[in-house]
């Protein structure tokens, strides 16, 4: 049984739970450790008296740790995507993928060690000297999904580490096993003071809200369902706490009638039906001007039937499984309210059946759909995509915006004057010109806006502003 690491100890769980594969009900990935309240409030004791060691770290130190830990993650990539595709659904191709961006992230956040700046201010007094430094927030709470079970934990843990806070990480019961051999790196690989990094696996019931409760947690850091991150943002606020959330989208892209046609086909397949269509900036709203409608949907009709969904380890496997039997149930739902509320299916929304038993979905596609439908309002996280039809640009851009979340947008156009028109006027915090709304670099800040996302940016330099805290010192000469 694969256990948690609380104080630089690997311990037995109170329970233990197993991991199974999507792609193949028969096969269990592992099993692994479940902490309970006592376990999670001993991991959170452990980083609170590991951190202050952690901070007086030189930053060189911190930066090698990091540098080893990203090195062996890439160094492996193969084996980790082998096992993240296996234990979560998505293609080889993008489990290995999602390896080597944990691995880059890690380096990039080794270089960012080291450029942790601050200001000298002249003072209005004279005599005085003003300083502006940064420092470590201390505990950090991290709660990530099962999307991305790799990437988005290196994107909180590295820099959590490298600007010298503790963590404590609490990972996607549903998928622990990437989460498992990211941290078994860490605590290896690392060579970090005991302590300053834990991993307790459980329920988020049980681990999150212990974690967002807890008086020595500094700050969480917290990316999945909306209804969980503002459990999670009430409970951080009620006692002081940084909170950050990312907590979904209904990510709209634009299709003018001057697009180019088989960049739009292929944008929105990616964007909207790759990595099983599970990705919170994923294009679920595809919002096509009426002279382009009926080419559009015929072109894409033609692409998805041409995608195979099936194993996610299998060569020419284009779409993998649904990641389990509750988001398969959910998506079928939202196909059949889609169709109640007047929309057409006009691909896919079938369960299928492979060699293997898996939570096999055709990719959907909805037609005759409009802004106020359910399906367009609320985030389905799937392979389903509605069409809008629009008869011009403002309509578009109306649509677009017209949504209580704001995570990532896009457009399809040849146009210069309205591409660079929806940058300005996208609400946004992500707009794609030509490009999927699904796909970032990890060096560039990342987030949303309204009901996508709450508090600081993350990744790239940005991170800082999160896990650091801003300290103004006066001095008199």
């Amino acid at each position: 049984m694969h256990k948690n690491y609380i104080a630089g100890e690997w311990t037995q769980g109170v329970s233990a739970k197993a991991n199974i594969n999507p792609s193949d009900t028969d096969d269990v990935v592992g099993h692994y450790a479940q902490a309970d309240e006592a376990q999670t409030a001993q991991a959170t004791d452990a980083a609170c008296e590991a951190q202050p060691a952690w901070r007086s770290a030189t930053a060189e130190r911190r930066a090698d740790a990091l540098e080893r830990i990203g090195s062996e993650i890439l160094s492996r990539a193969d084996e980790l995507g082998r096992l993240l595709s296996r234990e979560e659904g998505k293609t080889l191709a993008e489990g290995i993928g999602e390896v080597v961006r944990a691995g880059r992230v890690f380096r990039f956040f080794s270089g960012e060690a080291l450029r942790l700046g601050g200001e000298r201010l002249p003072s209005i007094r004279a005599g005085v000297d003003v300083e502006v430094t940064r420092e470590p927030e201390g505990v950090i709470g991290v709660i990530t999904p099962w999307n991305f079970p790799i990437a988005i934990p290196a994107w909180k843990i590295a820099p959590a580490l490298a600007y010298g806070n503790a963590v404590v990480f609490k990972p996607a019961d549903l998928v622990p096993a990437s989460a498992w051999a990211l941290s078994e790196i860490i605590a290896r690989v690392g060579q970090l003071p005991p302590g300053t990094f834990n991993l307790v696996m459980g329920r988020g019931a049980t681990v999150g809200r212990t974690l967002s409760a807890s008086q020595k947690v500094n700050a969480v850091t917290f990316t999945g369902s909306e209804s969980a991150g503002r459990q999670i943002g009430m409970a951080c606020m009620e006692r002081g706490a940084k909170v950050q959330l990312e907590i979904g989208g209904k990510n709209p892209l634009i299709v003018l009638n001057d697009a180019d046609l088989d960049v739009a086909v292929s944008t929105a397949i990616n964007g909207a039906f790759f990595s099983t269509g599970q990705r919170c900036t994923g294009s679920s709203r595809l919002i096509v001007q009426s002279d382009m409608h009926d080419r559009f949907v015929a072109a894409m009709r033609e692409r998805l039937s041409a995608l195979r969904v099936d194993h996610a380890l299998k060569s020419g496997t284009d779409i993998g499984p649904v990641v389990s039997q509750g988001q398969l149930e959910q998506d079928c739902e939202y196909i059949a309210l889609a169709r109640s509320e007047g929309g057409t299916v006009v691909f896919g929304g079938e369960l299928l059946q492979r060699e293997t038993p898996g939570y096999y979905l055709s990719p959907a596609l909805i037609t005759d759909t409009h802004n106020q439908m359910r399906v367009n309002r609320e985030e389905i996280f799937g392979p389903v995509a509605t069409v809008i039809r629009v008869d011009d640009y403002e309509a578009a851009v109306e649509v677009a915006n017209d949504t209580p979340f704001g995570l990532s947008s896009g457009i399809c156009t040849t146009s210069l004057k309205h591409a660079t028109d929806f940058k300005r006027r996208s609400t946004a915090g992500m707009v794609m010109v030509n490009l999927p709304t699904a796909g970032v670099d990890y060096h560039a800040p990342f987030g949303g806006r309204r009901g996508s996302s709450y508090g600081p940016r993350e990744q790239g330099t940005y991170a800082r502003e999160f896990y650091t805290s801003v300290k103004t010192t006066y001095t008199c000469a």
